[in-house]
């Protein structure tokens, strides 16, 4: 069935103007003034709302065994409390545990995903390496469209990527034309704090920000940074949190390195001070690593978004309710490592971003889609309200208001670390693959019918690299 947006103001990353939608067939097959409806078309009223691209997160955990139990948000869950918020497509992560054959952890992740309800992708976490892994790598980019690797500085003993396995992942992603990424943390530096904090008698949530300072992020996001750039690879560093991390990438895109930096929305509004909240399970419910900083983290973070040097926002969504997180109870170091967001991240930025005047609704979109899009290769297929482009949109109505509480949202946790945070700037309904999934607090999501969506390699840039290290000439890039 067509779906007729009418009498709103498109905003995509570039431009915005008054103009209706046309959907049709999961595509948008029209953009313009005073759009007629074919008959049998669902009309939607967009007066005085913006028409923007879905979001994408490029950063979730649906459903991952971890710490000794598994997210309780699973694929279809999820990606309905995401289309609820105006998300229309998320990056998961296959995460093949230590000596496991990343083929097998792959098409087990892919088998857990058919349950959603939107459109979804997968990076591919290197946890150790061999042989087999060199060749998964291949299989993976020529085959399944992946285009992204994961590397987890952090973890050890479980799935830390030591420096010998991010060379060799490295090396191999250039060869294939994919993007790296890191989880930048310094793994050996935690696990001995973590143990010195824990010979001092503290064994609450307190601990964990304590055993994760600023600096061991900054080491590792450095680390990385520099291993990419001796071996030419693109590297993107996922939920920066810190200062230190914002300066080591400053420093390399400033000299000209091709290093992107993602934000978690809740490092951009959440401090540290929920680690000493009296009730053990409201502090438990917001470990996660990186951990939450100081104020003065959340300021520079805004700053490196609003300048270019963040270019996306995620929300790392990796849920454990209460009894879950009760594992750490008498030892920090247990608590399942994870938080929420999937539905709040766009409402959330939105407020704190475009009515705070950090950022323009343009701005808005660039950070919540475009730019994931770009730089894992689907734009303009995502990310753009355009002819021919998906047709996953989101209708923003910047004065409707709603209190974000636990007690009403649809993700599958039992808290939000955003309660109690009244949001003007709504999403009112959302289309996914052309359909209306979500209307003004009608949900119409429907279990399984999310795509899995393919992401080219960046071969043309990496030609180039090649060319010009070969003939010390420029290197003139416009993909990425």
């Amino acid at each position: 069935m067509a779906v007729l947006i009418r009498g709103g103001t498109v905003v995509n990353a570039d431009m915005s103007q008054r103009a209706d939608v046309l959907t049709d067939g999961g595509k948008i097959v029209a953009l313009g003034a005073d759009l007629e409806a074919p008959s049998g078309a669902e009309v939607v009223d967009a007066g005085g709302c913006y028409v923007m691209p879905g979001g994408i997160d490029p950063h979730t955990h649906m459903e991952l065994p971890f710490m000794g139990t598994v997210a309780s948000e699973d694929f279809f869950s999820g990606t309905t409390a995401g289309a609820v918020g105006g998300t229309t497509m998320i990056i998961d992560f296959v995460i093949p545990s230590p000596q496991q054959d990343v083929m097998d952890a792959y098409r087990t992740w892919r088998g857990w995903a058919e349950k959603a309800a939107t459109d979804y992708s997968f990076h591919v976490a290197i946890t150790w390496w061999d042989d087999s892994v060199h060749k998964a790598m291949g299989t993976l980019t020529q085959d399944y469209g992946v285009n992204s690797f994961k590397h987890f500085m952090a973890y050890k003993g479980a799935i830390m990527a030591d420096d010998e396995i991010l060379v060799n992942s490295f090396t191999r992603a250039r060869e294939l034309g994919a993007i790296c990424t890191v989880h930048a943390e310094n793994g050996e530096l935690v696990a001995h704090m973590q143990q010195e904090i824990l010979k001092q008698g503290i064994t609450g949530p307190e601990g964990h920000p304590l055993s994760r300072p600023a600096e061991v992020e900054g080491e590792a996001a450095n680390r990385a940074i520099r291993i990419a750039q001796v071996l030419n690879v693109p590297l993107y560093v996922v939920h920066n949190s810190c200062i230190e991390s914002l300066e080591a990438i400053t420093r390399a895109r400033n000299d000209g390195q091709r290093v992107f930096g993602e934000v978690l929305a809740g490092h951009l509004l959440v401090d540290d001070s929920v680690y000493r909240h009296p009730d053990w399970d409201t502090a438990a419910a917001h470990v996660m690593s990186p951990p939450f900083r100081p104020k003065k983290h959340q300021e520079a973070l805004w700053r490196g978004l609003q300048a270019g040097m963040l270019q996306t926002t995620a929300t790392d969504h990796c849920c454990f309710c209460a009894p879950q997180k009760r594992m750490g109870h008498n030892n920090f170091t247990q608590i399942p490592n994870g938080t929420g967001g999937v539905e709040d991240r766009m409402h959330v930025l939105w407020h704190h971003g475009v009515n705070s005047g950090r950022l323009t609704a343009n701005e808005f979109v660039g950070i919540t889609s475009a730019n994931a899009a770009k730089i894992f290769n689907i734009y303009p297929r995502k990310g753009s309200i355009s002819v021919g482009a998906d047709a996953d949109i989101a209708v923003w109505d910047p004065e409707k208001e709603r209190t974000i509480s636990k007690e009403t949202h649809h993700q599958n946790v039992d808290y939000n670390i955003f309660e109690g945070m009244k949001v003007k700037g709504i999403n009112t309904v959302t289309v996914s693959q052309g359909k209306i999934v979500y209307h003004d607090g009608d949900i119409r999501t429907e279990r399984g019918v999310g795509r899995y969506v393919e992401r080219p390699t960046f071969a043309p840039y990496y030609d180039a690299v090649r060319r010009s290290a070969e003939t010390n000439a420029p290197t003139a890039v416009d993909r990425m």
